[in-house]
């Protein structure tokens, strides 16, 4: 097959990184196209990277009959309405997650997705393809720790990075903490314990941002996960972590126990000073996860030359947005929820 022709929409911070592994480091692919409200950002885009054709309007961009697949990298609430319309022009599609900020157009992408099976999709749940989350998954698959009984995790942002989440919130961009940052976590779940949420209870708070909780949204919150095979999950979501990017992960087993990054270090080198043996801490995202987002888009655009389906599906995006609208609804009531089946949700018929 000749070299896969992608069109991104979506340029902040991820967009960026993932528009320049696209251009420059994944064979068989060509950044064709660049989209973004903010004109300047595209034809700054479309310059440096020697991009083809550059758009502010997406319906524009997937007109373009060059095209043969679209990543989506904007706004979250975006996603679900650019799914349908790069399916419904025959593209093939790699969205971040989430997959929705709602269960109901979650289910029509789902739907959408079906009707389009001759098209590859893949949701953004890039910690699959990190190398030390990859590694874990087998050695629980080969039963290193017998049988997966809980898992913990965290997920916190670092404090500097607040001013670029509210700036993201204000817009009504985000969807809240449990579907903006936890939702990894939770398809993380699903994954190693190889079940589905079945109850969950959800708090937080705003306590060193009170205008977070002006949004309706917490800096830091907890879920308390049941799945339905009797395994545990418990996440803790922050947006103001003081030493870095910290993601965790801890499996316990029957026989044994998994932990990933543990020490959240940016690398292997230990400065020592005056205060005393410091190991550095990654910053953010891109960092941490750098090969993985990599490693991810690399899987699509195979999965597209090769005619196969990626591992991750629309399923999974929809049964992660259902456990994540679960500890959303459970930390606005303050209630015990029992997590809603996707597939019952009433469709509107608009």
């Amino acid at each position: 097959m000749k070299k896969v022709k992608v069109g991104i929409v979506g340029l902040g911070r991820l967009g960026r990184q993932h528009a320049e592994n696209l251009a420059f480091r994944i064979p068989n692919c060509e950044l064709t196209a660049v989209c973004s409200i903010i004109e300047e950002e595209a034809k700054k885009a479309q310059e440096e990277w020697g991009v083809k054709y550059a758009y502010t309007n997406y319906d524009e961009m997937i007109k373009n009959e060059e095209l043969d697949a679209v990543l989506i990298a904007s706004p979250s609430g975006f996603h679900c309405e650019q799914i349908e319309k790069a399916l419904g022009a025959n593209l093939h599609v790699f969205s971040e997650k989430p997959l929705g900020l709602y269960l109901e157009e979650a289910v029509r992408v789902e739907e959408s997705v079906k009707k389009h099976e001759d098209k590859v999709f893949m949701l953004g749940f890039m910690r699959r393809y990190d190398k030390s989350y990859a590694y874990a998954k087998k050695k629980v698959e080969k039963g290193a720790i017998g049988e997966p009984v809980l898992i913990r995790c965290y997920g916190l942002d670092p404090s500097k990075a607040i001013g670029g989440f509210m700036n993201f919130a204000k817009n009504n961009y985000s969807g809240g903490l449990f579907l903006d940052m936890a939702i990894h976590d939770l398809d993380l779940a699903r994954w190693y314990l190889n079940s589905e949420a079945k109850q969950v209870w959800a708090i937080g708070g705003a306590y060193g941002y009170p205008e977070i909780g002006q949004l309706n949204d917490a800096e830091t919150g907890a879920a308390l996960v049941k799945f339905e095979n009797g395994t545990m999950g418990v996440f803790v979501a922050g947006r103001n972590c003081s030493h870095g990017y910290h993601i965790e992960t801890e499996i316990i087993g029957t026989e044994g126990t998994l932990r990933i990054g543990t020490t959240p270090e940016r690398n292997m080198v230990t400065v020592f000073n005056e205060t005393g043996a410091v190991k550095e801490c990654s910053e953010g995202f891109l960092e941490r996860f750098e090969q993985a987002y990599l490693s991810e888009v690399e899987e699509f655009i195979n999965c597209i030359r090769e005619e196969r389906k990626p591992a991750v599906t629309v399923e999974d995006g929809i049964l992660s947005t259902a456990l994540g609208y679960a500890c959303k609804e459970s930390f606005e009531t303050g209630e015990l929820v029992t997590v809603q089946s996707p597939h019952n949700v009433t469709r509107s018929t608009t």
